[in-house]
């Protein structure tokens, strides 16, 4: 699948903003499954200073700063993508116990998987406490293979929590989205990172987009026309495997992936410092088109 990818952020301001510096993670990552043709980001005013590089967890980075007085800044970033299809649960065959793949992550002192290690760990936006360990714990009873939990635990997500994108913030703690049953694609990424580590396991945040139109006869996903995000989990044998508990499914062909890292604060895609502005409004429009 090829697509076209527009993502515009615009912050009005109700005064003049002096300076700003900024990092966006707006650009698609390259991996085995997806290449990335064509990126482009434009911003107004032009900036002063302009730099891409890639981060820790390799996601690209772009740096600018704006230095001339402004009560509007638009950021939009335009990519053109070609995905090929991911492997599904089956193509791994018979999978191991998810006790024996969690003690690897202790005994196997490989670079994959002592790279892994650091996403068994809290992280800023992420906290594991009993309640989350026992809501996980539910999917993971002894010897059940470790892909037929995740599943499981997706599966759970997606059916006993309502996506309502009036109910959380990028502030919400977990133990309201777990009391509750509501929140956004963050949070259900969030929480299935945290049931996960809770296990000793090791998952990320992925984030990125979905296609907004569905082919003829589909539903539209859920977190369409917007960023999405999701998690992936790490097998010792196989390697990061995605799950997507918003929409109950394996990433495919229309997921497409910008970042990865421990949580969302390693890649939101847009953050920085302004001096000066005042109050600001905040406009976010992502436009995923299918090229063929």
């Amino acid at each position: 699948m090829n697509y076209r990818v527009i993502h515009k952020t615009q912050y009005k301001y109700s005064g003049e903003v002096g300076l700003c510096h900024n990092e966006a993670r707006l650009q698609p990552r390259e991996l085995p499954n997806q290449q990335c043709r064509a990126s482009e980001i434009r911003i107004d005013p032009s900036p002063a200073d302009y730099l891409e590089r890639q981060d820790f967890f390799g996601n690209r980075v772009a740096y600018f700063s704006v230095q001339q007085p402004h009560g509007k800044l638009v950021i939009t970033a335009t990519s053109e993508i070609s995905i090929s299809p991911q492997q599904s649960l089956s193509e791994f065959g018979t999978d191991s116990a998810w006790e024996t793949l969690r003690d690897r992550l202790t005994q196997d002192l490989s670079s994959d998987i002592l790279y892994a290690m650091q996403f068994t760990l809290d992280s800023p936006m992420i906290h594991t406490s009993e309640t989350l360990a026992e809501y996980g714990r539910a999917s993971f009873p002894d010897g059940r293979p470790l892909l037929d939990g995740v599943r499981d635990l997706m599966q759970r997500i997606y059916t006993e929590f309502t996506y309502d994108p009036e109910f959380t913030s990028i502030a919400t703690p977990l133990a309201e989205v777990l009391e509750h049953r509501r929140g956004v694609c963050q949070d259900f990424a969030h929480l299935a990172i945290a049931c996960l580590r809770a296990q000793g396991l090791a998952a990320r945040y992925v984030s990125g987009y979905l296609e907004t139109l569905p082919p003829p006869g589909k539903e539209k996903l859920v977190g369409a026309d917007a960023s999405h995000a999701w998690f992936s989990v790490f097998h010792p044998n196989a390697g990061w495997i995605d799950f997507d508990p918003t929409n109950n499914q394996m990433p495919s062909e229309q997921h497409i992936t910008v970042a990865w890292g421990r949580d969302f604060s390693d890649v939101s895609p847009l953050k920085g410092l302004a001096f000066g502005g005042g109050e600001h409004k905040l406009d976010v429009s992502v436009d995923v088109a299918r090229l063929n």
